[in-house]
């Protein structure tokens, strides 16, 4: 019995210094949650970012970590199921206690977490263009605003190429349909007559393209100069280009502006047919830039292919995840709190050849970029403008959104002021 009782007791103790040590690992390292669509139709787009964090995790690790500790990646799969995204936002922050999580893509995941992160006072940073209308104590929103991607594609189109008729194509989801809401009102507002708008959408992974492209043909062929300004996401871009090719719809007779096609989506393209038309980003691979050259280098070395690409959202999530360290180090600490009001005015280089800064409404300062298709898949950047621009998280042309603005900084800390109301009718953390 006490030979039982001895060796009981050593089991116990044994078990107690293994999970001491397990405990003590845990507590010397920070986690970083990696929140991304690794399968589904979202994975063509998201899978690079997983690995983006990856390798920028591993380059902070090299350099000392952050406070002492390591850094540690917790990658999740919630697999382009917008539900899924909520639970396994909430796994991350409760289950894996993580500093902070970098991800999601669509506007419909971000709206899932959106909840979590409020709830449970944890910080995302969300790399990729969005339709704005929203401002989160909780979010920070390092990909462009409508104001510094879908206007300036809107008034180069406009201005340079002569557009007069209009199709806004989209995939079916908040991103697509509020940013062609913004899109009509201010076409309208531009003199652009109803009848001179066709405005369409898909599902996800939406594959026959055949009777929308032979519509939007036929929407151009009216005797006025027409343009696509597409917001399709995920998958469904690839059959989409390849059915303009097929119709022999070019640059030169109806050029389309894509939203969310960049380099990525280009690789598994024959560019061929689509060369010419346009991409509205804030940062492309072709940009000349020491900052972008070793970006690249490190980026291809990192996933040991010399031919992969890199592009605007893989750019955001460096800048955010580089602003993030900054501002753990200026507070001293992971606290969410801490790190959120330290994040307010931070710059960090950009690949573009400037610094972006962390602005009050938690969106950031990018320059906005024009980039034209080449046959190798590559953007030749035909407009870029002149400096760096503030995202607006509210729409000047929305009647509900003129008058709001976001500032969470005190003593306003609100994400949803109205400027003639004097109120806040949004989130709010006076």
């Amino acid at each position: 019995m006490n030979k039982f009782k001895t060796k009981f007791a050593g089991i116990a103790a044994a078990s107690l210094l293994s999970v001491g040590a397990s405990m003590s690992m845990a507590a010397d390292t920070i986690k970083v949650g990696v929140l991304h669509s690794l399968s589904g139709t979202m994975a063509i787009s998201e899978t690079t970012l997983k690995d983006t964090m990856l390798m920028l995790i591993d380059e902070q690790n090299k350099k000392g970590g952050l406070l002492g500790k390591q850094l540690e990646a917790v990658v999740v799969d919630p697999a382009s199921n917008w539900p899924l995204f909520a639970e396994k936002a909430r796994e991350l922050i409760e289950k894996e206690k993580v500093s902070s999580v970098f991800g999601c893509w669509t506007s419909v995941s971000r709206k899932s977490v959106l909840p979590v992160f409020e709830e449970l006072n944890s910080l995302l940073f969300y790399p990729v263009q969005y339709e704005g209308e929203e401002s989160s104590k909780n979010v920070f929103y390092t990909g462009a605003a409508p104001n510094t991607q879908a206007i300036p594609a809107v008034d180069y189109l406009m201005d340079e190429i002569g557009a007069k008729r209009w199709v806004l194509a989209g995939t079916d989801y908040v991103y697509p349909r509020t940013t062609n809401k913004i899109l009509e009102a201010y076409l309208i507002a531009k003199g652009v007559a109803k009848e001179d708008i066709m405005i369409n959408y898909t599902p996800f992974g939406h594959s026959d393209w055949q009777s929308i492209v032979s519509d939007i043909k036929k929407f151009g062929s009216a005797g006025k100069k027409t343009a696509v300004v597409s917001t399709i996401n995920g998958d469904a871009n690839v059959p989409f280009y390849k059915e303009l090719g097929n119709q022999g719809i070019s640059a030169e007779n109806i050029p389309v502006v894509a939203f969310s096609v960049g380099e990525e989506e280009l690789a598994g393209l024959d560019t061929g047919p689509l060369v010419g038309h346009l991409a509205a980003w804030n940062y492309f691979m072709s940009v000349e830039d020491e900052a972008n050259d070793e970006f690249i280098e490190a980026w291809q070395a990192f996933i040991k292919d010399e031919d992969r690409v890199t592009n605007d959202p893989m750019e955001a999530t460096y800048i955010g995840f580089n602003m993030w360290i900054k501002a753990v180090e200026a507070a001293g600490t992971t606290d969410p709190t801490a790190v959120q009001e330290a994040l307010i005015g931070v710059a960090v280089p950009n690949l573009t050849g400037g610094l972006s800064t962390m602005m009050p409404n938690h969106h950031i300062t990018k320059p906005v970029l024009i980039g034209e298709i080449q046959d190798d898949g590559q953007f030749e950047i035909v407009s870029q403008t002149a400096g760096l621009v503030p995202g607006d998280a509210w729409s000047d042309f929305l009647p509900g959104s003129k008058d709001v603005i976001s500032d969470w900084r005190a003593p306003l800390s609100c994400g949803n002021y109205n400027v003639k109301t004097g109120k806040c009718s949004g989130q709010n953390y006076e």
